[in-house]
């Protein structure tokens, strides 16, 4: 249990949030919202000691342990793997020391065999005969094989230091756990084994993650941090999501009467109950909605950028026809074999195990690259826009936002960009900021200011989701799923797949799959699963 008491957190005149006070219990999962910026880290860091807070306090149950999801990769580097993990739980990991360098001693002594019984019998009481065992299950779980279990850190790829960081987090069963961005590279099949061991996972977990669908997995409540201030709503990200979209509309009608704006409210919980009770997540399991208080719906405060692809025009009866295309990267193929014909209404997710096979493909589709062997046939009544991986080559330059995206629109007036550029949320004097310094989330609603403006009947996506906050990944969510023309896309985001494609191509360095089907429906055919494994020869 995590208590936190008249909580502020002021860095020089900027308040981030004030007079928080809050209790997480366990069996709970709080999922962590909030915009870029406000704070949501920040909070974690309170809640571990890492950062003091201006004022107030926070305080853990009797004896409760804390475990934090480490984010410096290097710090266990002269360590092995498996007692990176043992050193998780901090109290068992002493214990261990210390009894080694007991029995490590030449004169050991009657008072040395004395405190030894003392620590085996605590060492026993923490269940220190099965550590190892456990460690090498949770390492499993999340995709590092046995064989590197005693290697030592420095030896592992970024990927893998992540998984072992987070097996480290989770080993002993804290008490109480933070997470922050723990699917960050890890891929859908370890992100559905963590999904499951925290739907599990009857302590405290707070959890900051920008991945919907995990949100909505483990998430029993909501913390929402906005506008200097931390609220807890019950249920997870689409719950908050929908019902706070729902509170705005009623704000906005004015002349609707409470009576009726409760009924639509509760009608709303009803409906949302009885889909979340036919899934098998967390939300389920907890029973999150059943003592909802009504007047905990209030409209979020947040904005959302608007974005709407319109094409110029429709696209004709030919849109795409690939045939026998190959690409190798310096020794390696990456793909081969790819051949598909893309019809009008698919939005086809293109997915691999090799992350670059994906990008490749896209990169070749566009004409940025060209394939070791085969031919690409677009139709003539297609017009593309291309969101790449990699946007840095876009702002090498020394312009200001509105004068690069007049290099892209017909109409180069101020009024009209200010349009576009208001859409995505810069306003005011923010458009005359130089490109070259903007993040990466601000480039990326740039890319998306672009190719609005180009109009296009085909949109290839490279990630698209990446550097984005939730509040413009359901923007953009929602605007593909409207989208009349076509998408050929790759992307991370499950919640984004499942609802924007109806297509799935997965490609392999021997062949592909090509299947009409929804992303869940895809990640549970046991027949597609085994094909996939001998394409990729394993």
């Amino acid at each position: 249990m995590i208590t936190v008491s008249n909580l502020e957190v002021q860095f020089g005149k900027r308040v981030l949030f004030k007079d928080v006070n809050l209790k997480f219990t366990p069996g709970n999962c709080y999922g962590i919202i909030g915009a870029n910026g406000a704070g949501k880290s920040t909070f974690l860091r309170v809640l571990s000691g890492d950062v003091d807070p201006s004022r107030g306090s926070v305080a853990f149950g009797p004896g409760e342990r804390l475990s934090v999801l480490k984010q410096d990769h290097f710090e266990f580097d002269e360590h092995t793997v498996l007692d990176t993990v043992l050193m998780g739980h901090t109290p068992l990991w002493e214990i261990i020391n210390r009894k080694n360098a007991l029995y490590a001693k030449p004169d050991f002594s009657e008072e040395d065999g004395v405190l030894a019984g003392e620590l085996e019998e605590k060492f026993a009481e923490m269940d220190g005969w099965n550590a190892e065992s456990d460690a090498a299950n949770l390492l499993s779980g999340l995709g590092i094989r046995e064989s590197l279990h005693y290697e030592t850190m420095k030896n592992l790829n970024a990927k893998e230091k992540v998984r072992v960081l987070l097996a480290q987090a989770l080993f002993g069963k804290p008490d109480n756990l933070l997470l922050d961005e723990p699917t960050n590279d890890l891929d859908v099949n370890t992100i559905m084994w963590l999904e499951n061991y925290l739907a599990n996972f009857e302590n405290t977990v707070l959890v900051v993650s920008h991945d919907r669908h995990f949100l909505d997995s483990v998430s029993t409540h909501t913390i929402d941090i906005d506008y200097n201030d931390i609220h807890l709503f019950s249920g997870n990200y689409s719950f908050w999501y929908q019902s706070s979209q729902l509170a705005l509309k009623q704000q906005q009608q004015q002349n609707k009467k409470a009576e009726e704006k409760k009924k639509e409210l509760m009608e709303f919980i009803s409906r949302f109950s009885a889909n979340v009770s036919k899934s098998k997540q967390t939300t389920s399991r907890k029973k999150m909605l059943e003592k909802l208080n009504v007047e905990e719906i209030r409209p979020s405060m947040r904005k959302y950028p608007g974005i709407i692809f319109q094409p110029e025009r429709e696209p004709g009866d030919k849109i795409l026809a690939v045939s026998d295309l190959s690409k190798t990267i310096n020794g390696e193929t990456l793909f081969s074999n790819v051949s598909f014909t893309v019809e009008k209404g698919d939005k086809v997710v293109f997915l691999s195990r090799e992350p670059r096979a994906v990008t490749a493909l896209l990169d070749v589709l566009h004409g940025e690259t060209e394939p070791d062997s085969g031919v690409i046939e677009w139709g003539v009544t297609i017009k593309r826009s291309y969101l790449p991986l990699n946007n840095a080559p876009y702002f090498n330059n020394e312009l200001n936002i509105v004068d690069w995206l007049a290099r892209y629109s017909p109409d180069t007036s101020e009024l009209f960009l200010r349009g576009y550029l208001g859409k995505m949320l810069f306003s005011g004097e923010e458009i005359y900021k130089p490109v070259k310094v903007l993040s990466g989330g601000e480039k990326m609603r740039c890319m998306i200011a672009k190719m609005m403006i180009e109009q296009s009947n085909t949109l290839l996506l490279d990630s698209p989701t990446n550097h984005l906050d939730l509040e413009s990944i359901q923007a953009f969510n929602n605007s593909l799923v409207a989208y009349k023309g076509i998408v050929l896309m790759t992307s991370h985001d499950h919640e984004f797949i499942n609802t924007v494609a109806n297509r799935i191509i997965e490609i392999t360095p021997n062949g592909m799959i090509d299947k009409y089907a929804e992303y869940d429906e895809y990640l549970l055919n046991e027949r597609v699963q085994e094909n996939l494994n001998k394409l990729y020869g394993r």
